[in-house]
């Protein structure tokens, strides 16, 4: 067990190792091959100095390749404080399972880098987060065709810049070196929608269960969306996207926030926009007008809520608290935000999880579309879209001279109007979560022994890396 583990608690690393081996056991693998997909691979702790301020400083940075079983492997780097082997390795084992899942072409990696990027300035940053890059890319832990990183927590747009740029410096003749990480500006070979990718695939997902009337029943919900009261913890990019998406296209209400300050609540809901312009203006949630605040911000967990969509770290819902969780649905944004704890006595409370590896898929599932634009160098939709729209207008035409009568104008322009690159990213990011919420269920409501969707995501993911590996002769 992981020394950061207890009998009651366990740690990140092992969460995921325990719900790997009650999906496992559920399948007839054999040992051997259980264990192989399990492990994880190789990871390379790098230890580089940067001279700053007036002396050298000393930094850790990590690299974790879970699964080789497709290549090649994806994972984001996150730039945080308290990163270590543990973490990154678990995080690595997760998105090979995601990947699998939702039928992405990757195998599973992550990376780390253990700084508090508040810290230092932009231009500092950028020298730090240049030498990382440069420790990996000779190696080849950063390649188009190896191992392709991205954006997490405490990095963005402008670290995937540097780290590509970088890349292309070292392989100055290397005609894809765009693709040698995703999650880039789209001024830098990045792709429409990329931002807003994990929030997008949390409102996908929420979607997705809402359909199906009996999931929604049996977690003691009334049917729909429209007016579900919903607290997000966690107000960075993925909780944002999926708040905004959430209250202004599904007309949920956000009736709790929770930030590093503490967590602020309004039983009418929260304007979103409101509530980020304020944040960024003073750093946190605290004194925004007109809302109930707590300097204990852990306690947006333990709500009154329909919906909880715990957005940030890893393990905030634990053995201590889950009893105290109120609400009836909850979406896994974050990963590992439930430990293995946590997760077995909520579930024993009939309270429903739709689990961080499908939730937060959308991040990688539009990652991979970045990619495959990247190595195609054309941008989506550049082909087809003015076909679309003549071949549209052509239809129009005859319908109005079949008929005799206008077409309404407002239907013809949206109907005119052909596919852009954000129109086909986000068709193809809905297709993959229906996709993938419909294999989880499928194998969920037809097998008794299968208790939750959570088992069922595992189930489905060993059971496609396996077949990887013994297509490959493993």
């Amino acid at each position: 067990m992981n020394p950061t583990s207890t009998p009651q608690e366990p740690s990140f690393r092992d969460s995921v190792d325990l719900m790997f081996e009650r999906a496992a056991a559920l399948m007839d693998l054999p040992q051997g091959l259980r264990e192989k997909i399990r492990i994880c691979n190789a990871t390379y702790t790098v230890r580089f100095g940067v001279r700053l301020r007036g002396e050298i400083h000393t930094f850790t940075g990590y690299r974790s390749v879970h699964s080789e079983h497709r290549e090649p492997v994806k994972g984001g780097i996150r730039f945080a404080p308290a990163v270590d082997q543990d973490e990154v390795e678990a995080l690595a084992a997760l998105m090979t399972y995601k990947c699998a899942l939702v039928e992405v072409p990757f195998g599973g990696s992550k990376g780390g880098l253990a700084i508090d990027p508040r810290q230092w300035d932009e231009d500092e940053l950028e020298r730090i987060t240049r030498r990382f890059a440069y420790e990996l890319i000779k190696r080849d832990l950063i390649n188009p065709s190896q191992n392709v990183p991205a954006p997490d927590m405490g990095t963005g747009e402008r670290e995937m810049a540097w780290i590509a740029d970088q890349y292309r410096r070292m392989h100055t003749t290397d005609i894809n070196a765009d693709a040698c990480v995703t999650g880039k500006p789209r001024s830098r070979g990045g792709i429409s929608g990329r931002v807003e990718a994990t929030g997008r695939g949390v409102q996908y997902s929420t979607q997705c269960f809402f359909r199906e009337a009996r999931d929604v029943e049996e977690a003691g919900l009334s049917q729909g969306l429209g007016g579900k009261r919903v607290v997000i913890q966690g107000l960075g990019n993925v909780g944002y996207h999926a708040a905004k998406f959430l209250s202004e296209e599904d007309g949920c209400r956000i009736v709790g926030i929770g930030e590093r300050d503490g967590a602020i609540f309004r039983e009418d809901g929260f304007s979103i926009e409101e509530v980020r312009a304020h944040l960024i203006e003073t750093g946190g949630v605290k004194g925004f007008p007109g809302a109930a605040y707590v300097e204990n911000g852990a306690l947006a967990l333990e709500a009154d809520c329909d919906i909880l969509i715990p957005a940030a770290l890893e393990g905030v819902v634990t053995h201590a608290n889950a009893d105290k969780v109120k609400a009836r649905l909850i979406v896994e944004a974050a990963n590992g935000p439930l430990t293995a704890a946590a997760d077995d006595m909520l579930r024993k409370k009939g309270v429903a999880i739709i689990p961080d590896m499908y939730a937060n898929a959308g991040g990688v599932t539009v990652s991979y579309f970045e990619w495959v634009k990247n190595l195609s160098h054309i941008r989506f939709g550049r082909m087809q879209r003015r076909r679309e729209e003549a071949n549209s207008a052509m239809l129009i035409k005859s319908l109005e001279q079949m008929t005799g009568q206008a077409f309404p104008a407002e239907l013809t322009e949206r109907f005119l109007s052909g596919s852009s690159e954000i129109d086909l990213v986000r068709s193809g990011l809905d297709d993959t979560m229906r996709g993938a919420y419909g294999d989880m269920r499928e194998l969920w409501r037809r097998r008794e022994d299968v208790p939750d969707l959570r088992t069922a995501a595992y189930m489905i993911a060993i059971g496609r890396v396996a077949d990887s590996y013994a297509s490959l002769g493993i």
